[in-house]
């Protein structure tokens, strides 16, 4: 094998998550880019490597081949393979020609004071917390994330690898600028939006980078310092800490069983975010006559509404209300959605509905910071919709989540029966309120040191300190075995707050 260092070298970690000559690839190519094999130095004999790594030759083979291809390695006829000099990545050297140690890094006394130099401070803004290693929970009641095995892999392999045929690539290899896939925005408007009653030109439509980025566009353009922007309160966070990068004029706008509160409050506003078909936090859905008003309110009073269509297609019983913006006659709807929750949220893909002359300039807004979403992503979730896949994936994700959603409610009513629980006709979480002594940050601690893991709902309420009696409880990644014994160990977490 060479000397010593390779017996170290070459050794694979168990990986079921890719193949064993991308691991094998990926191991040589680090090792030849740190410079842990000299340059030039010869590579065992793919039958020795083999043998040593207990795999088969031909995986050795078509590695070290791939390698030579791409000018990793050096193949010399009856010789073997060689590291390529040219490839070992350049190391500082000491003036004998040893490897410079790596210095610590020290701030110079004329260091620029970034503090002073900051305009705002996004990191002190209060935000939903939640256990970066939540998988390593066996009780992740958590809101946004997905139960992996509902993901439907085949298929959406299938869609990727269509996206990847030649005539595929020749599409979307190209920089588009400003614009997006064709095939998308058709799907989106033939496909999802008529589902929400909305029926619009494909120039009304512009992909984003989830709803998040279709909500930061708009405050960039539309916010000053003067803007009033309403929000409902409780709220989405995130939306309130992106307006507040622009305005410090929010206002608290009350939500009851039939959502937003229609009030005075709203006449003094800019614009006004609301979520009708699932309120964020609290589930609940606005009434039809609520949206007429509020549609009605809006006109009278100079206001537009930006309608995140939040979780709509989860729907579990009866049909959806139509969107606000399918009722809207006056232009007052800018409508805002994404696929986040219903494929997954690492894929960060949303789209904005809205008159021509506004995602006209919210396309040259994003030229500047993105451009266009990544054209592959794009292609591939568009033929997903196209072959009927997400349709599919719709109608098993509200049977399952159905059914999380009632053991939940059961296992609250038996364990917890002083707790209230707004009932829900669709989504992936439960908005609870617990006794007013209730203190949801302790008992979430105290939850998670049981392998529970729930999210305090004082951080949706604007004014703080708010309700300290508030959580929210998220089905979407825990299976429905583990609700009932999660929701048992939060009822022993609780008593054990409560001293």
């Amino acid at each position: 094998m060479g000397h010593d260092s390779r017996a170290i070298l070459f050794h694979l970690e168990t990986d079921r998550t890719t193949t064993l000559q991308a691991q094998l690839r990926r191991m040589l190519v680090s090792a030849i880019l740190d410079g842990q094999i000299p340059a030039g130095s010869p590579l065992p004999s793919c039958r020795a490597l083999a043998q040593s790594l207990k795999i088969a030759r031909n995986t050795v083979v078509l590695a070290y081949q791939d390698l030579a291809e791409e000018g990793f390695l050096i193949a010399k006829e009856r010789s073997g393979f060689f590291v390529n000099p040219e490839m070992v990545a350049a190391k500082p050297k000491e003036s004998n020609g040893t490897v410079a140690a790596k210095a610590d890094y020290v701030v110079a006394d004329d260091a620029p004071d970034w503090l002073s130099r900051f305009k705002c401070r996004p990191t002190l803004q209060r935000n939903v917390v939640k256990p970066a290693n939540w998988q390593d929970y066996p009780y992740p009641f958590i809101y946004g994330q997905i139960d992996q095995s509902l993901f439907p892999l085949a298929a959406w392999r299938e869609c990727s690898r269509q996206a990847l045929s030649v005539n595929s690539v020749r599409e979307w290899a190209n920089d588009r600028f400003a614009e997006d896939d064709p095939l998308l925005v058709e799907q989106i408007r033939t496909r999802l939006l008529p589902r929400r009653g909305v029926r619009v030109s494909a120039e009304e439509i512009l992909v984003t980078v989830g709803a998040q980025q279709a909500l930061y566009l708009l405050s960039a353009l539309l916010f000053d310092q003067g803007t009033v922007f309403g929000i409902e309160d409780p709220g989405y966070t995130d939306a309130r800490n992106i307006a507040a990068l622009r305005t410090s004029r929010l206002v608290s706008l009350p939500v009851d069983e039939q959502g937003l509160v229609l009030g005075p409050e709203l006449g003094s506003c800019d614009y006004v975010y609301v979520t009708p078909s699932h309120q964020f936090p609290t589930t609940v859905t606005m009434s039809l006559e609520r949206r007429h008003a509020l549609l009605e309110q809006a006109a009278a009073q100079d206001f537009l509404l930006i309608e995140d269509d939040y979780e709509s297609e989860l729907t579990h019983h009866g049909s959806p209300q139509p969107a606000l913006k399918s009722l809207d006659r006056h232009g007052r709807v800018i409508f805002v959605s994404s696929l986040s929750k219903t494929l997954a949220p690492g894929l960060r893909i949303g789209f904005l509905v809205a008159p021509k002359p506004l995602i006209a300039e919210l396309r040259a807004l994003r030229r500047l910071m993105i451009r266009h979403p990544a054209a592959n992503n794009q292609r591939t979730i568009a033929l997903f919709l196209a072959d009927g896949h997400h349709d599919t994936l719709l109608r098993r994700l509200c049977g399952v989540y159905r059914e999380r959603l009632a053991a939940a409610v059961t296992a609250l009513a038996k364990y917890l029966p002083e707790f209230t629980v707004n009932l829900t006709a669709g989504g992936t979480a439960l908005w609870i309120k617990g006794p007013k002594e209730c203190d949801m940050a302790a008992i979430a601690s105290a939850a998670q040191k049981r392998g529970v893991v729930i999210e305090p709902g004082a951080v949706h309420f604007l004014n703080q300190p708010g309700p300290a009696n508030f959580c929210r409880l998220g089905v979407s990644s825990i299976p429905t075995e583990r609700i009932e014994p999660g929701i048992k160990l939060l009822a022993e977490a609780v008593r054990e707050a409560a001293g």
